[in-house]
């Protein structure tokens, strides 16, 4: 131990002062032992070189070359896709379905793309959505949303099932849809939302058979039994004119469906023409009582 000799009279030292605590949140630097600093610049070379084989693999293809590999090797291992679950169908043919899933470059299940499976099926007639998922290790579960037939579309002396939108889905077994109003006419498939609510603007909607779509612009309605009413252009006066229409129809004791006339034109406002067989005999009998009423002056 080394001790200080303080001579008589002399003034005693003064004490160095003593470093501050660090204070909470204050950085301090330790030293640091050399082989604690040479380990840290070997990790950091070390990484860095990895980083740089990284890249280079990358320009090379190699991480794509493994990735392929390893996807053989687990297609090997029962990563394959062997069974194809689907839910939701009824009309949808259920092969097409399987082929939509399976016409991937692999059967591979972590080379299965699903949103291209569902690219494919979404290309089907019957299918509104479809959502598409894995469950391993060999299984791909597909749900179905179909579409919904709402009406039967006649275009050149041919029919077709038509959903909401106007899309064709079959024109195959329509027996089972005759229940189905059908629309009639060039483009008639893609106005089917405004032929349906014309249809069903008054109580006659369940008595018409088919709604006929004129020079593209206005509609006329074809009862079961037989008459046709010809409607104004816009669907709103259309509309007023078809609830018009039925309560018309609903007055009296002579109906006027089922009754002595067969076209009702109401295309213009406030008023209804009539004409039919009657009508025709009606003028018939009134051209020949006039033609009888000049003579008989001329006499």
């Amino acid at each position: 131990m080394t001790m200080a000799v303080l001579k008589r009279g002399a003034k005693a030292p003064k004490a160095k002062p003593r470093a501050a605590p660090p204070r909470l949140g204050q950085t301090v630097t330790l030293p640091m032992a050399p082989a604690v600093l040479r380990r840290r610049v070997v990790m950091a070379v070390g990484g860095l070189t990895a980083l740089a084989g990284v890249a280079v693999a990358g320009l090379l293809g190699l991480p794509q070359q493994l990735w392929r590999d390893f996807v053989i090797a687990s297609a090997a291992s029962g990563y394959e896709v062997r069974h194809v679950e689907v839910h939701g169908l009824a009309e949808q043919p259920r092969l097409a379905v399987y082929q939509a899933a399976l016409s991937g470059a692999s059967n591979a299940m972590l080379d299965v793309r699903l949103d291209d499976v569902r690219g494919r099926l979404m290309k089907l007639d019957w299918v509104a959505d479809a959502t598409v998922g894995r469950r391993l290790p060999d299984t791909l579960v597909i749900d179905i949303t179909e579409r919904k037939p709402v009406a039967l579309w006649q275009y050149r002396r041919h029919l077709y099932a038509i959903d909401m939108t106007g899309k064709p889905l079959t024109d195959q077994g329509l027996v089972r849809f005759n229940d189905l109003p059908i629309v009639v006419g060039a483009g008639a498939n893609r106005r089917v939302r405004e032929a349906l609510a014309l249809m069903a603007a008054s109580p006659l909607g369940a008595d018409v058979e088919a709604a006929v779509l004129v020079g593209s612009r206005r509609w006329d309605l074809k009862f079961r039994s037989g008459e046709t009413l010809a409607l104004p252009d816009t669907p709103a006066a259309a509309a007023r004119a078809v609830k018009a229409f039925a309560k018309l129809n609903a007055q009296g004791e002579a109906r006027l469906l089922g009754g002595q006339f067969t076209r009702f034109d109401m295309r213009l406002p406030g008023r209804m023409v009539v004409g039919g067989p009657a009508v025709a005999a009606g003028l018939e009998a009134a051209a020949k009582a006039a033609k009888a009423q000049a003579q008989a002056q001329r006499i």
